[in-house]
């Protein structure tokens, strides 16, 4: 029950956030840069304010604080969700304050987001297990701290990929949240549940302001930290196999992006008409609003799926 009350409460200080925060921005000038190669729709977006993950992050601590008990397990969960919001915020600031167009370097950003996973490793003191579904219970031994680290930093990346269209990454982390949040409840992992609802409310109450036309971007400040959340609740319940099901949308987006960097280089051929993914279709003459809700549908299903593997596995 706590699960739900927090997620109202998110859902309620993003609501009563977004008309205060959104102006301040407008104020500040801190706009998204769109970049040129991408979409040409797209550069009908430039200049709308981003940054907007500061009130996804700053509610969804907020109600889990308000709700849950902090357990060893959910001080490890804030501090990577923290982690990378601090990530995320350094490199927005770069961008829109700074006017620095690409931010953080791809190597600086990626060192901060090994240097976050390697202190969760480190300092975890986490199990070495790793539930496999319709197997159980596999022990990795020293190889899942390496495992570790590859399932935070991919799982980072993969949200900020998915935070390409209006809505997209809030809908699909919503949807994967709101199915994680139900494997948590059914473990006794209750406070993770309540992070979790408290994502869901999040994430639904920025879609009043991000959902097409967006009024407001959540920059790597929200898509980074909202992938530190997906990652953490794979990661502290042992279940990241379940991740790759619950977060295929994201999972998707990656591979599309991997696919086309190898494709290219050693064929000198495009896979896809532009990567990631979601691109493509918008290039094949779906609408941004038609994209989008075709991936939240499918990412929802595939959560739901991930949800029917956990009880029955």
């Amino acid at each position: 029950m706590n699960a739900v009350y927090a997620l109202t409460l998110g859902f309620i200080l993003v609501l009563g956030a977004g008309p205060r925060l959104i102006p301040l921005l407008h104020r500040l000038k801190y706009g998204q840069s769109i970049r040129e190669e991408g979409p040409q729709s797209h550069q009908a977006k430039s200049g709308t304010p981003t940054m907007g993950g500061i009130m996804i992050i700053l509610s969804l601590v907020l109600s889990t604080m308000i709700f849950a008990g902090w357990t060893k397990e959910l001080i490890l969960a804030v501090f990577i969700i923290f982690g990378h919001f601090a990530l995320g915020f350094m490199d927005d600031y770069l961008k829109v304050v700074r006017k620095q167009n690409l931010g953080l370097k791809a190597r600086q950003k990626m060192l901060g987001q090994i240097v976050i996973a390697a202190l969760v490793a480190v300092f975890g003191g986490l199990p070495t297990d790793l539930w496999i579904p319709f197997v159980g219970s596999v022990d990795l031994g020293w190889f899942f701290y390496a495992f570790l680290i590859f399932i935070l930093v991919g799982t980072t990346n993969a949200v900020n990929l998915t935070d390409g269209l209006d809505g997209l990454a809030a809908g699909t982390v919503a949807a994967a949240a709101g199915c994680y949040m139900l494997v948590c409840a059914a473990m006794g992992k209750s406070d993770l549940a309540v992070m979790l609802g408290a994502t869901v409310g999040a994430c639904l109450g920025f879609l009043k302001f991000n959902y097409h036309p967006a009024k407001i971007f959540m920059g790597d400040t929200g898509s980074l930290a909202l992938g530190g959340v997906m990652a953490a609740a794979g990661i502290l319940t042992h279940t990241e196999f379940l991740l790759a099901v619950i977060g295929f949308i994201f999972l998707c987006e990656t591979l599309s992006v991997i696919i086309q960097v190898i494709s290219f280089q050693t064929t000198g051929k495009r896979v896809f008409l532009m990567s990631p993914v979601h691109h493509h279709f918008e290039l094949k003459g779906w609408s941004e609003v038609k994209v989008v809700w075709v991936f939240w549908s499918v990412g929802l299903i595939m959560g739901l799926l991930g949800l029917l593997i956990y009880i029955v596995g």
